[in-house]
């Protein structure tokens, strides 16, 4: 069973996760799952088709928004507005919850929700370290 990272009631981050985990999701309120995982990335990861039928089955609306290395802006912006358009949380995945931590982070700084410092506080308090992305988030902060 996958540790579901809780950042805000509206979004939760997890490592790599497994089929059964999806009706998890569902149960626990989750609406959206967003996988942030190129396929293949690992043998024996389930596979794109597996994960998007299994969220389906569970009513869950599937985002694939797979990336490797620097979040890239396109996924920031994708991020962003689903993040904007969803009613209910988002629970993303990646391999261990990184990927998919710094894209949140991005995207809230890009949308001025958050400051960078309610994101890294946020953040760590669902055990990710992101004081290092201070710099990036204070340049996607709006400017007063």
């Amino acid at each position: 069973m996958t540790e579901f990272h809780r950042v805000t009631p509206e979004f939760a981050v997890a490592g790599q996760l497994e089929i059964a985990d999806i009706a998890r999701a569902a149960a626990e309120g989750y609406k959206v799952l967003v996988c942030n995982r190129p396929e293949g990335e690992d043998p024996g990861q389930p596979t794109e088709a597996e994960i998007k039928s299994a969220t389906e089955t569970a009513g869950l609306t599937y985002k694939s928004l797979p990336y490797t290395g620097q979040t890239p802006p396109g996924v920031v912006a994708e991020t962003a507005v689903l993040l904007d358009e969803t009613n209910g949380p988002v629970l993303a995945y990646c391999r261990t919850g990184k990927r998919s931590i710094m894209a949140w982070a991005l995207a809230q700084a890009l949308s001025g929700d958050r400051s960078p410092e309610e994101i890294i506080a946020l953040a760590s308090r669902a055990g990710y370290d992101l004081s290092g992305a201070k710099g990036a988030l204070d340049t996607l902060a709006p400017k007063s």
